[in-house]
């Protein structure tokens, strides 16, 4: 089996851009059922995206980048994953995500009864994915 034969179509697209469109090997993502893998030919799939690390496998080689929540669309020759938002690392405001990160922190340790713990957990998540991926620079 050629090379080309293992490869298949990648877009992940948000409201503001097409964030990258290529070919890859594998697609690695967060969903709301764990974590997936994604080669050729994968069982056609649609899933909800959680904030998380996106890693996208070309050629021996491979780029992370971060997504924060939507839906994936995966077909046998096609992966398309619809983001709130998407970001490379280069992209990443360490220390706003930092300023986030203890913000969301502070909420839900000294939280009040009118305080929304699902939006503060999910703050604190997208704020720790964009940490971690700006660990891959």
């Amino acid at each position: 089996m050629a090379e080309t034969d293992k490869k298949f179509d990648v877009e992940i697209i948000t409201p503001d851009r097409v964030f990258f469109k290529g070919e890859a090997d594998m697609l690695e993502f967060n969903t709301s059922c764990g974590e997936i893998g994604v080669f050729k030919d994968h069982i056609p799939l649609t899933t909800v995206l959680e904030p998380g690390l996106v890693t996208i496998h070309r050629d021996g080689e491979q780029q992370v980048a971060a997504v924060h929540a939507g839906f994936a669309e995966i077909l046998g020759d096609k992966v398309t994953l619809l983001a709130e938002v998407a970001e490379w690392p280069d992209e990443i405001d360490v220390g706003r995500a930092e300023a986030a990160k203890e913000r969301a922190e502070e909420r839900i340790r000294n939280r009040s009864a009118d305080l929304d713990l699902k939006r503060a957990e999910f703050a604190l998540h997208k704020a720790l994915t964009r940490i971690n991926l700006a660990n891959y620079k």
